[in-house]
């Protein structure tokens, strides 16, 4: 693909999220924990905070809390979608695995979306592994009750069908990232989209780990965060990465990265 092409697609991008953005600048936002379900678990989830208390009234009694433990999957491309989650805290991953056992992520959920996407719009498939990156916990309902609930809650509708929207765009420009950008580039979008997802410049992830999820090999990420390291804009221990410069990391990014940041500050993100 020339850059030509990439070019008109990035833009045509950024012109649906700015739509999308003056759309939904009307949500107002309730203070995190200001809500809970009926066991009394505080609510951190953007999407959750967002919709009026009479449609949270009616979604609350359907949301079970539970943590999310490291490397756990919630969904194989081989299953059936039982559970849409609405994460709290902590990070997934959309991941495609192919026959050949390799894998590549394609996005990348926090407390500002959902995981499963498919279900919100009546589907009950979906060809996406749903793996915990990162340690954290979440509420999550049926697809049959959420499906149900929907009907009464127009709010909540329209802001799944949004969020479905503008992850499908994600998943196409990172899909578009891996195959047409340098691996240190990638690296750097990576860590930033991580960043803001968890508030955190303390990163507990393996080389290995990177290198499954950016669809690479481990030298390869282990030369890119080299040279992020060298230039001091991160520091790089064992399981641990620490973002030492964001706005330096910002400039070694591709411009991948401020596309899928338009698709998703309209819900809440830096």
């Amino acid at each position: 693909m020339g850059g030509s092409r990439v070019s008109e697609l990035l833009s045509a991008f950024a012109l649906v999220c700015r739509g999308m953005v003056m759309a939904m600048g009307n949500l107002k936002l309730v203070q995190s924990g200001e809500r809970t379900n009926a066991a009394g678990k505080p609510v951190s989830n953007r999407i959750l905070l967002s919709i009026p208390d009479s449609e949270y009234l009616s979604i609350r009694p359907h949301l079970e809390f539970l943590t999310l433990p490291h490397h756990r999957t919630l969904h194989e491309p081989s299953q059936r979608l039982e559970f849409v989650y609405f994460p709290n805290g902590g990070l997934l991953s959309l991941v495609v695995a192919t026959e050949s056992g390799r894998t590549v992520e394609v996005g990348v959920v926090g407390y500002e979306g959902i995981v499963g996407t498919p279900s919100a719009v009546g589907l009950s498939r979906s060809p996406l592994r749903e793996v915990v990156q990162i340690a954290g916990d979440a509420f999550r309902i049926r697809a049959s009750a959420l499906q149900s609930t929907l009907r009464s809650t127009p709010q909540l509708q329209m802001l799944l069908n949004r969020y479905a929207v503008l992850q499908g765009l994600q998943v196409a420009q990172t899909a578009a990232c891996n195959r047409l950008h340098k691996t240190e580039q990638r690296l750097a979008r990576w860590l930033l989209m991580v960043q803001d997802r968890m508030d955190s410049g303390l990163l507990r992830i393996t080389h290995d780990f990177l290198a499954m999820m950016l669809g690479t090999d481990r030298p390869s990420v282990s030369l890119a965060a080299g040279i992020l390291q060298r230039k001091q804009i991160i520091e790089y221990t064992r399981g641990t990465v620490k973002i030492l410069n964001r706005k330096k990391l910002e400039s070694r990014a591709c411009e991948c990265y401020i596309v899928i940041q338009q698709f998703h500050g309209v819900l809440g993100l830096k």
